[in-house]
């Protein structure tokens, strides 16, 4: 009941009013979009709440074999359009997919496309510049996905071979300074997905794949023949990653983060981490056997959006 009083409280502070913009003598201005409503009141008023999701980033959000989205981003999402059903007292409300890229992704929330962006994006000080972060739900780190027979065994051993990053991504800004700093002379080549990265590989176009561990093992474990690759390196970043929201929305993302963080200290995250990451998954019924990590337990003990860039990490 406290919970449905403060969110009553902050639709009813929420509503602004804009004052217009005074034209030009000269020439008329152009014309301008109109502002965005706050989060809740939009959800409140068209009930509809849109999710952004990636197609091919196991086993945070993927599709499986019947083309539905889903994994552990998605089903915390999901744990937030329950919390609004309950809350705004709206039982029918309905839930909209977007596919996205991870070029299009932080547009996609910006331009209000998307009400949550649910996968695997880190939170980074460049992108909050954007977009706003809920809670941590997992901590990667950007690693290479190899040929077991290429004995490359980390990224100063690919010498002037081919990289291939997701467009958009950490790891591609991460391959840019290393470029910067002479600690890569190789050629980077920055495609949509996981999928598109993974085919520029298997056709030896590439000699690795720099992205985040986790979805590394998850697309070996998902090829026809996983033991012909490898996970390889030493960590190039730490990722946490987060769901995203829109920025100066302060309302929805304060409804998002009690949401979460109640979610994680009540165990019902822990749920979710064994139902993607310690059991059968979609689409081949594989299971990756990566337990908690110390880190991630204590964020799901004491969860908090605060990052390594503004804490001094």
């Amino acid at each position: 009941m406290a919970m449905s009083r403060t969110l009553a409280a902050m639709l009813t502070s929420g509503l602004l009013t804009l004052a217009p913009v005074p034209g030009s003598a000269q020439s008329p201005p152009a014309p301008t979009p109109p502002p965005q409503p706050p989060t809740l009141q939009k959800v409140r008023d068209t009930g509809v709440v849109t999710l952004a999701h990636r197609e091919s980033s196991s086993p945070f959000s993927f599709f499986d074999q019947n083309k539905r989205p889903v994994g552990y981003a998605l089903d915390l999402c999901l744990k937030v359009v329950e919390a609004l059903r309950r809350e705004l007292k709206l039982p029918g409300l309905r839930v909209e997919y977007l596919a996205v890229s991870a070029a299009q992704r932080i547009p996609s929330i910006v331009d209000g496309k998307a009400d949550l962006e649910c996968g695997n994006t880190t939170n980074t000080a460049t992108r909050r510049k954007q977009v706003a972060f809920t809670v941590t739900h997992y901590f990667a780190g950007g690693r290479l996905l190899v040929r077991s027979d290429s004995k490359i065994k980390r990224l100063s051993e690919i010498g002037s071979r081919t990289v291939v990053v997701n467009a958009g991504s950490t790891h591609a800004q991460y391959l840019d300074t290393a470029v910067a700093k002479g600690l890569f002379k190789g050629r980077k080549v920055e495609v949509k997905d996981s999928d598109a990265a993974f085919a520029e590989l298997d056709a030896g176009r590439a000699a690795a794949y720099l992205h985040d561990d986790i979805v590394l093992y998850a697309l070996r474990a998902n090829t026809k023949e996983p033991q012909q690759w490898e996970v390889v390196g030493e960590f190039t970043t730490v990722e946490p990653l987060a769901i995203m929201l829109r920025r100066n929305d302060p309302d929805f993302k304060k409804f998002v983060d009690l949401v979460l963080s109640r979610a994680m200290v009540d165990g019902e995250v822990n749920t979710a981490y064994r139902r993607w990451f310690l059991n059968p998954i979609p689409p081949r019924g594989i299971t990756l056997g990566i337990p908690v990590s110390p880190l991630l337990r204590e964020q799901f003990t004491f969860p908090t959006d605060k990052v390594g860039d503004e804490v001094g990490g």
